[in-house]
């Protein structure tokens, strides 16, 4: 008798497991508080679960234009920054994140705003799936938030540290963010010390805010496998 075929596996699509991973960050969300959410498409489930839990949060405080829009469409209402002291939470997804928490954001453009609403937040949980653990930053090139005139200056202080800075376009022009800025993608970095890259080159004249999030890393990782989510602590 011939042995039995084993059963075939169903193959998880991206879209359900950013799914998975965005109902599972509902448990970190304080009930009678304000929450804060980021962008991006995984934080785009991650806000329709929210829908369900919208009676029983206050609001919340959003870092892009674009996810303010699908929370009020939702009937959650959206605070601006500056009416919040203290966030209990924030929800937000990442390009990379390392063992330690440390993570590339900004490749929907929003790290400024993200950055700000992290800083503003008890806890950070990020919400990814399993390709984003990456043992040492850098693979995804860097976004970084410039000032449009001192964007060539910008390109060529990169190159000093071995970095290859690109001007992020959108159809043929220039990709202006929420905040009138444009961005450099910087690729070819191996970022083994975060804390000191962050702080170097935020220094940079010109530079708004770099994609690398050392100092607002984040405290809980919730990342999507096929198996189902693992959470990291760090």
């Amino acid at each position: 008798m011939s042995e039995p075929k084993p059963a075939a596996v169903t193959p998880v699509s991206q879209d359900e497991l950013k799914a998975l991973v965005g109902r599972a960050a509902l448990q970190y969300v304080v009930a009678g508080e304000i929450v804060g959410v980021g962008s991006g498409s995984t934080v785009n489930k991650f806000i329709e679960a929210l829908a369900s839990m919208r009676d029983q949060i206050l609001g919340a405080v959003s870092s892009s234009v674009a996810s303010t829009q699908r929370l009020q469409a939702l009937g959650i209402h959206v605070f601006d920054c500056n009416e919040v002291e203290r966030l209990a939470v924030y929800i937000d997804g990442a390009d990379e994140i390392d063992p330690q928490g440390h993570m590339i954001k900004g490749g929907g453009a929003a790290l400024t705003r993200e950055k700000i609403v992290a800083a503003q937040s008890a806890k950070f949980v990020c919400i990814a799936d399993e390709s984003k653990l990456v043992p040492t930053l850098g693979k995804f090139p860097v976004p970084v938030e410039v000032i449009p005139m001192a964007v060539q200056r910008l390109v060529r202080q990169f190159a000093v540290i071995g970095g290859s800075a690109r001007l992020r376009m959108r159809e043929g022009t220039p990709l202006v963010t929420d905040n009138g800025q444009n961005i450099l993608d910087v690729a070819g970095l191996q970022i083994k010390d975060p804390r000191s890259f962050e702080s170097e080159v935020s220094q940079w004249p010109g530079v708004v805010t770099v994609g690398v999030f050392a100092f607002q890393k984040a405290q809980v990782c919730l990342l999507a496998t096929p198996a189902g989510v693992r959470t990291m602590i760090f």
